[in-house]
């Protein structure tokens, strides 16, 4: 067993990490599912989106052929329209609303639909929205990831001059550095970015870290308000013996590899195993299959019942060959000369429901051992707490404490999207954003 890269032939890689949700091919294809939609009032789509995007309406306007239109009441919603419509996991939220559902009827494709209208907008390069004039007001943002953009282009539009604080070299955040390749691809992640940039007002200072390079107090005295969304991307470690073993990696820096180097560059095992359930775990699983893993298993301490990954995810996994061992928790990485060769799992069985509600892990004390050459750690994000503690922000174990309207314990500065909650969907991050510049357009009001 190895660790290796260029695995794989170049042209198998591109067929690998091909577009998984191709797109319609036509305008008359779109139409077709368009007209298929009853357009319900009080439409459970609509309420299910947690950027209230008025499903009904877009696709209507599609039916008739009014493409402009809906893609402006997409962005009016959701200006990452275009990213969520590729990694939505819209099973659970539109498309599971779907009344067609109810009928065992399979649900109007609305991501596709979406997509079909947004990708359009992106292309054509249409000017949807007009910037107004200057306020001579000054927002500072922390993070060009879906939160921090989608509250800049707010602001942008009623005149506020935006400065953008990343600390990546290119804006985005997790859609463009921490999303499966064959979901989205750093192009069309740049091509977003570009288009959200194109109303004019925003500046993006990249390779700037909050911390490092900056502070929440020197931005107060040069702007009149300040928004936090530097995310979450700590990863969790398993604390186990072996864990510092060459062959033990991190999801996110793995994902993030081969988001920036390039999939021939990315060194890959022969048996990798990836510790963890979420979508996380779920992209480094079957990107390390397309990168040339000859087996991959996932390990997950719970039952499939309690699984964080929705089922469409899983099916990828299972599809691209994936193998599942549920009610198993790592114990030790086992190593020979500083590198992995196999790993000791505790096996489980579910106990008392935890503080989220899904049953505890319960030790039984039996274990086995799976042999692996790649260990990948998918066992979730925390927090930066170091840095919010420093910063003085009120936090609750590194998470930002803000009021309902986004206001963080200093006068002036505002936070939202996954350094607040911990981590949820892209979708959750714009709307975040968004309710961060309603209120910090009130507060510059005042």
């Amino acid at each position: 067993m190895a660790i290796s890269n260029h695995k794989l032939p170049p042209e198998q890689y591109d067929i690998n990490f091909a577009d998984i949700h191709p797109p319609y091919e036509s305008k008359t294809a779109a139409q077709v599912d368009a007209n298929h939609c009853l357009f319900c009032y009080d439409a459970p789509c609509t309420k299910s989106c947690p950027t209230h995007i008025d499903v009904p309406k877009f696709i209507k306007q599609i039916a008739t052929d009014n493409i402009k239109g809906s893609a402006h009441t997409i962005f009016s919603s959701n200006i990452m329209g275009a990213g969520c419509s590729k990694v939505c996991p819209v099973e659970k939220l539109c498309e599971g609303a779907c009344v067609y559902n109810l009928l065992d009827e399979p649900p109007i494709p609305i991501a596709r639909l979406q997509r079909f209208a947004t990708e359009k907008a992106m292309e054509q390069k249409w000017p949807l929205f007009t910037r107004k004039p200057s306020t001579g007001k000054k927002v500072a943002i922390v993070g060009a990831g879906p939160a921090g953009l989608s509250c800049a282009h707010i602001l942008a539009r009623e005149g506020v001059e935006v400065n953008i604080f990343e600390k990546e070299g290119k804006g985005g955040g997790l859609m463009t550095y921490g999303i499966a390749a064959y979901k989205v691809t750093p192009a069309f992640c740049q091509e977003e970015v570009d288009y959200i940039l194109s109303i004019g007002g925003i500046t993006i200072q990249y390779n700037r870290e909050l911390g490092k390079d900056i502070t929440v107090s020197e931005l107060q005295t040069q702007y009149d308000a300040v928004y936090l969304a530097m995310g979450v991307g700590v990863a969790r470690q398993l604390d186990i013996p072996g864990e510092e073993l060459e062959g033990v990696e991190d999801a996110i820096r793995f994902i993030y590899d081969i988001r920036t180097k390039g999939y021939p560059a990315v060194p890959v095992g022969d048996k990798v195993t990836v510790i963890g359930m979420g979508m996380t775990a779920i992209d480094a699983a079957t990107q390390a299959r397309r990168l040339g893993a000859k087996e991959v298993t996932l390990v997950y301490r719970r039952t499939e019942a309690e699984k964080p990954c929705t089922d469409v995810e899983l099916n990828i996994a299972k599809l691209d060959g994936c193998e599942i061992i549920w009610l198993a928790a790592p114990k030790e990485v086992i190593g020979e000369n500083g590198k992995v060769t196999a790993l000791r799992c505790s096996k489980m069985k579910l106990g008392e429901p935890d503080a989220s509600g899904r049953r505890s892990p319960v030790d039984t004390g039996e274990t086995f051992v799976l042999e692996t050459d790649m260990v990948i750690k998918a066992a979730g994000q925390v927090p930066f707490e170091s840095l919010i503690a420093a910063e003085k922000l009120a936090n609750q174990k590194g998470r930002i404490t803000t009021d309902e309207h986004g206001a963080t314990n200093i006068t002036g500065v505002f936070a939202g999207g996954d350094a607040v909650n911990g981590g949820k969907e892209v979708v959750d991050a714009v709307q975040a954003g968004k309710m961060g510049a309603q209120a910090i357009l009130r507060f510059l009001r005042h």
